[in-house]
């Protein structure tokens, strides 16, 4: 006799297809989600060491800046010191002048003639006064010219007016000179120095 076999082989059969492709699936799904969370966890070290690393750098940019800024506040007062030493070395270098000034304008100032104002600019001085003559203006100009320390004597002004009042009136010619205030040559200035 034919054996017929009535069991649902064929449900069976589909129901097992259909659990291992569910467990097939179960483990692509699986591996796959191991895959992208191996990836994601790759690239957020990566990210992680590149913050670190940008975090590194601000920090070193942000130091090297205030150096940086250090550096200009230094170089400012390096600058304000020279100029200050520079405005010292003029002082110093020029202190002996003024003293050389009036030692030359008294040795130049003949009698009858009188200074009533000074004013110097630089190296140029000017002198208003008081002369009885005009022949006096002439020797003072004369006597600058002849000095070491100050020269090129330029008379702007010279007129005759009368001082005093009555009696007392006299007669006084006011001059305005200008001349040049020079440093003599080192050999010279030594020369002075030793004698």
């Amino acid at each position: 006799m034919a054996k017929i076999n009535l069991l649902p082989w064929r449900e069976e059969r589909r129901k097992d297809l259909l659990n291992e492709f569910l467990v097939m699936l179960g483990l692509v799904a699986l591996f796959a989600a191991l895959t992208v969370g191996a990836v994601h966890f790759y690239h957020s070290q990566l990210i992680e060491r590149q913050n670190t690393r940008i975090g590194y750098i601000d920090k070193r940019i942000k130091e090297v800046d205030k150096k940086i800024t250090e550096i200009k506040e230094l170089e400012k007062k390096k600058e304000a010191l020279l100029s200050r030493m520079m405005a010292i070395e003029s002082l110093q270098r020029d202190r002996p002048l003024i003293v050389h000034l009036f030692d030359e304008l008294v040795r130049s100032l003949p009698e009858g003639l009188s200074i009533v104002d000074l004013k110097q600019q630089g190296p140029k001085i000017t002198i208003t006064g008081e002369a009885q003559s005009n022949a006096r203006v002439s020797s003072f100009m004369r006597k600058i010219e002849q000095s070491e320390w100050i020269k090129g004597a330029k008379l702007k002004v010279i007129k005759e007016s009368n001082k005093g009042q009555g009696s007392t009136t006299k007669t006084v010619n006011e001059f305005m000179l200008t001349f040049e205030q020079v440093m003599p040559s080192a050999d010279k200035e030594e020369g002075d120095e030793e004698s």
